[in-house]
């Protein structure tokens, strides 16, 4: 019965033995995927704060696009109000055949006009690399035949005085407008950082939610392999305590049998001595631990 008692407990505590591997293997593993989701995480507040800042940098350029386009504006209507002026004096001017002619053509404001709507179109559409040099052709076209037309008004000194002056504010318009299709690409440019630092952020916080989940099921496992383990430990107690129990008394037993072997051998070493036998020395001791003597 000890026997099969003491195979059983090894058996016992080899299983013992395995859960608690398992159970140290998987807190590694979920320490493992606790790790990855934390710095998964700090990858996805760290996006969100790039993305942020772009977003107030987009924010901030278009505001100096807005600004600078009312600036452009008023620079524009200054020198279409000259403008206006210029062909009023031309028609003033001009008589028969050549005011007829004279009104055949678009005036000043007109091409400046198309010009700013050609310029608007190329700051704010999307299209493509053919369509957009079609359009800059365009544009070039319409200088020229505004510069056609400033080069006939300057032969009269009140209206190259207008002229000098509007082209002062068209001078000015246009560095603006320069300025614009600066501050327009660049808010386009963080709106685009923006987005990407979203995408990368989104996709940072899916891996991180996958790490958490694996983190989770390695960590309920090793809970698992854990409680098996405890009921292992308990099952080995009890055990010991019948294995203890068993070798006591078996220890007991023992005591008892060798205690009557001593007794009754004594007894026959008392009777040999009262016999009138010689005892030796061994004897004696015997006889002493009987307590017969």
């Amino acid at each position: 019965m000890t026997e099969d008692l003491v195979d059983k407990r090894k058996l016992l505590l080899e299983e013992s033995e395995e859960h608690k591997a398992k159970r140290n293997e998987l807190n590694s593993q979920a320490s493992q995927f606790a790790r990855e989701r934390n710095e998964l995480n700090n990858a996805t507040r760290q996006y969100v704060e790039d993305a942020q800042k772009n977003k107030e940098l987009r924010d901030q350029s278009n505001n100096d696009v807005q600004s600078l386009k009312e600036k452009r504006n008023e620079l524009n209507d200054k020198a279409n109000t000259l403008f206006e002026e210029i062909d009023a004096l031309r028609g003033e001017q001009g008589t028969g055949s050549a005011a007829q002619s004279h009104e055949k053509k678009p005036s000043a404001k007109d091409i400046q006009r198309q010009i700013d709507q050609l310029e608007e179109r190329q700051q704010t559409e999307s299209m493509s690399k053919e369509k957009e040099n079609e359009l800059v052709d365009k544009i070039k076209q319409l200088r020229t035949e505004l510069k056609d037309q400033e080069v006939e008004h300057e032969q009269n000194k009140e209206v190259r005085t207008r002229l000098i002056e509007a082209r002062e504010f068209r001078k000015q318009a246009s560095a603006i407008h320069a300025e614009v299709t600066e501050k327009a690409e660049l808010a386009q440019k963080h709106h685009d950082l923006m987005v990407e630092c979203y995408r990368k952020a989104d996709k940072s916080r899916e891996g991180a939610d996958a790490k958490h989940k694996q983190f989770v099921e390695a960590q309920e496992a090793a809970d698992a392999e854990h409680k098996q383990f405890l009921e292992c430990q308990k099952q080995l107690r009890d055990y010991d305590k019948v294995l203890t129990g068993i070798r006591s008394k078996q220890k007991k037993v023992k005591s008892v049998k060798e205690n009557k072997s001593a007794r009754k051998e004594a007894e026959t070493i008392f009777n040999a001595f009262k016999s009138g036998e010689k005892l030796t020395t061994e004897d004696l001791l015997k006889l002493q631990r009987s307590k017969l003597i």
